[in-house]
């Protein structure tokens, strides 16, 4: 790696997954900042500019695609490249939402090691990044609003077929189970909370002009 580049950022919330993000890309000679949530990202871009932004997009606090918006919006940050990767947005809808607001690419959870470092090469070999016009703020959480409200609809989807299965299971088949039930839970309670938040705020500025 190019020592005049910056870092490569890795937000991400999942302590797991954090770690061995950050052991992979070390291993393989990058230097490494990590955030746990977007506005711990933003603070460490504020601090130095890294070379690319590795992010997953469910996270608490401040969550992928917002944080992706918060880039793209400022001039400073405009054309850092983005690496999407989500275990959860993963519908083609999700992924052209992540393309419009401008990710450079999108890997899917379980991550593909060798995929995610071909990519990462390519993407420091090619050099400054043109990215595309930031979307207007109403543009990006109407979209956004959409993507919540569907994927809002299959997490519950999901809790009341785990809820069910749970039904039929033994009892020593339950407990690694319940831990996924229990991430999906976590999962559908942020999402919910993020949508909330966000009809509150087209709601606030429903008479404003785009």
């Amino acid at each position: 790696m190019d020592t005049n580049q910056g870092p490569l950022l890795i937000v991400e919330d999942v302590a797991d997954i954090l770690q061995f993000l950050e052991l992979t890309l070390k291993f393989n000679g990058y230097r490494v900042v990590t955030a746990r949530n977007g506005q711990e990202a933003l603070e460490a871009i504020a601090k130095e500019r890294p070379a690319i932004i590795i992010t997953d997009i469910l996270m608490p606090q401040m969550d992928g695609f917002t944080l992706i918006q918060r880039v793209r919006i400022n001039p400073e940050t405009h054309n850092i490249p983005v690496v999407f990767i989500s275990a959860t947005y993963i519908a083609p809808e999700d992924k052209a939402f992540a393309m419009q607001i401008g990710a450079t690419v999108f890997i899917e959870k379980p991550i593909d090691t060798e995929n995610m470092l071909a990519n990462i090469a390519s993407i420091l070999k090619q050099g400054a990044l043109h990215a595309p016009d930031a979307l207007t703020e109403r543009e990006f959480y109407e979209n956004y609003c959409k993507r919540l409200e569907t994927k809002l609809k299959q997490k519950n989807t999901q809790v009341k077929r785990n809820e069910r299965l749970l039904e039929t299971l033994t009892e020593k088949e339950k407990p690694s189970f319940q831990s996924l039930h229990k991430q999906t839970l976590l999962d559908r309670n942020e999402i919910q909370q993020e949508l909330e938040q966000i009809r509150i705020y087209l709601e606030k500025n429903s008479n404003q002009p785009q």
